[in-house]
C-alpha cells in the first residue's frame, strides 16, 4: 500500500463515518425542524456519494476536491451552528456535545488527508509539466 492509497482510504473512511453519523441523526434533526433534518440528510447523501466515487475512481482529483469542500463546509457549518446558528437550517445556536466533536475530529482528519493528496497531485503534475517543457 502506497502513502497515496492510505491517504485515499483515510478520506473514504472519514466520509463513511461522517455519513453514518449524519444519517443516524436525521430523524432527531427532523424533530427540530425541516431545515436541520434536510441539512443532515443532504450531508449523509453527499458523503455517501463521495465514498462510492472514490471507491470506484480512486485516482479522481475531482472526488478528492469534493471531499475537501464537503468537509470544509461541514466544519464551517458546525462552527456557525454552535456560535450564531445557521439561517434556515438551524437558526439558534446549539450546544456542543461529544458526538459532534468526535465527528468534527474525523472530518478534520479527512480534510487533512484530502488536501494532502491534492497538494501531492498538483506537485506531481507541475513536475511533469516542467519536465516536458525543458
Amino acid at each position: 500500500m502506497t502513502p497515496a492509497d492510505l491517504g485515499r482510504d483515510i478520506v473514504i473512511l472519514a466520509c463513511a463515518i461522517s455519513a453514518g453519523i449524519h444519517g443516524a441523526l436525521v430523524p432527531s434533526h427532523f424533530d427540530e425542524g425541516t431545515g436541520p433534518g434536510l441539512g443532515f440528510a443532504a450531508a449523509a447523501v453527499v458523503l455517501t456519494g463521495i465514498v462510492v466515487w472514490l471507491t470506484r475512481r480512486p485516482e479522481s482529483v475531482l472526488a478528492l476536491a469534493a471531499a475537501a469542500a464537503t468537509f470544509s463546509g461541514l466544519l464551517v457549518s458546525y462552527a456557525l451552528a454552535i456560535t450564531t446558528g445557521v439561517p434556515v437550517l438551524h437558526p439558534h445556536p446549539e450546544t456542543v456535545d461529544g458526538l459532534a466533536l468526535a465527528t468534527k475530529a474525523v472530518e478534520v482528519v479527512g480534510l487533512l488527508a484530502a488536501t494532502g493528496l491534492l497538494r501531492r497531485r498538483v506537485a506531481i503534475t507541475h513536475a511533469r509539466t516542467e519536465g516536458a517543457l525543458s
